[in-house]
């Protein structure tokens, strides 16, 4: 089990010009992280092969394991030819995990202002068929693909369970994000009992949460009930790290745990003590 960054949560520090992706894996082994998890926002790596190369390069000097990489996707298409479009454009990226040297990639599947079971229901096929694409073009490199349980269309439990089950390849899983479930008001701990036999990876994220009732202000969003979530230091959060951390541990997972940081807090900081903290509780449980 080795416990790392995604690139994610330094994204501020990215956008501001005080590190790139690059000086991003030389803070992250400064800080003790083990691995960095490639999340593209903003740049297209399907366009940038030196990019690609140079983040691999520094990695294996650094010696800090590049463990995922995270692309959007929206299979929700207008027509037919826009759906085959957006499966070639998500197996390039494939290309680009290859490129990486990475075995794990993360692609989102859909978003849709209508997040109901009906809406689910009547687009979930089309979501396995492309998701089965890209699993299958993905293994020729030995690389397994995954959604996470992300953008409230897909987001609760049961719905991720319904796609990786029915796409049905060996390597294609889910990347789950412990606290992502809070957006479909959902436990967290419950819902990584039942999603963790099939994660490819753990992101740890946290955040704090109030009722719908008690709107807090500015910096908070809304779960698809209605209640309010804010990002979180991992461990300083309403989500129970302990518990959770102890139930992937009792598991027997041994694969990455991948800290997001989202919260107002300064990003660097935010992470540094969100690392040390999910070592400390790791150690702890």
């Amino acid at each position: 089990m080795k416990i790392g960054l995604s690139s994610y949560s330094l994204y501020r520090a990215i956008t501001a010009g005080e590190l790139d992706y690059v000086s991003a894996l030389e803070w992250i082994a400064a800080n003790g992280g083990e691995h960095m998890e490639v999340v593209p926002l903003g740049i297209d790596f399907t366009q940038e092969p030196q990019l690609v190369q140079d983040i691999r390069e520094k990695a294996a000097e650094l010696g800090i394991e590049l463990s995922n990489y995270a692309v959007g996707a929206n299979f929700l298409t207008e027509n037919d030819e826009a759906y085959q479009q957006e499966i070639e454009r998500v197996k390039r990226e494939v290309d680009v995990a290859n490129a990486l040297g990475v075995k794990l990639m993360r692609h989102d599947v859909a978003r849709h202002e209508d997040v109901s079971m009906r809406t689910f229901n009547a687009n979930v096929d089309r979501m396995i068929e492309a998701c089965r694409t890209i699993a299958d073009y993905a293994a020729q490199y030995g690389i397994t693909t995954s959604i996470e349980n992300h953008g409230y269309l897909v987001q609760a439990s049961d719905r991720v369970l319904t796609v990786v089950q029915g796409v049905d390849r060996p390597n294609f899983k889910t990347t789950l994000d412990i606290g992502n479930f809070m957006c479909a008001d959902e436990n967290p701990v419950a819902s990584v009992k039942k999603n963790l036999p099939l994660a490819s990876i753990v992101h740890i994220k946290d955040f704090y949460l109030r009722p719908s009732y008690r709107d807090p202000g500015e910096g908070w969003f809304k779960t698809t009930a209605g209640n309010y979530l804010r990002g979180a230091i991992a461990g300083q959060g309403d989500i129970d790290m302990w518990e959770v951390l102890r139930v992937v541990k009792e598991s027997g997972y041994d694969g990455y745990l991948s800290i997001e940081f989202e919260g107002m807090e300064e990003c660097k900081q935010g992470s540094r003590i969100a690392l040390e903290n999910v070592k400390r509780i790791w150690a702890e449980v």
